[in-house]
């Protein structure tokens, strides 16, 4: 079994975070490599948000992620490696 290191949620969070953008709902994959491994994040998820205000300016920061439905697949040159995943891992983070 693959352990997902802490690097990998940070990488998996920036990832998500820039496809949602602005954005209420995300649908969709994210394929990347990291390390020898190739890593595919699918995912539907609700985006909550909170409004922040900051000297330069207000923004929508992500409050927190429900996801509908996830899957997230590590393959390595031999095959497919089973993880230890965890969406809420991903959460904590945003």
């Amino acid at each position: 079994m693959y352990s997902v290191s802490s690097e990998l949620y940070l990488e998996v969070a920036a990832r998500l975070a820039e496809a949602i953008g602005g954005g209420s709902y995300f649908s969709g994959s994210l394929t990347f490599p990291f390390g020898d491994m190739e890593c595919r994040l699918t995912a539907s998820v609700i985006v909550y948000r909170r409004r922040e205000r900051l000297p330069e300016g207000d923004r929508d920061a992500i409050a927190d992620l429900v996801p509908v439905w996830w899957e997230f697949h590590t393959v390595r040159s031999d095959g497919e490696a089973l993880n230890d995943f965890s969406f809420s891992e991903v959460r904590a983070l945003l």
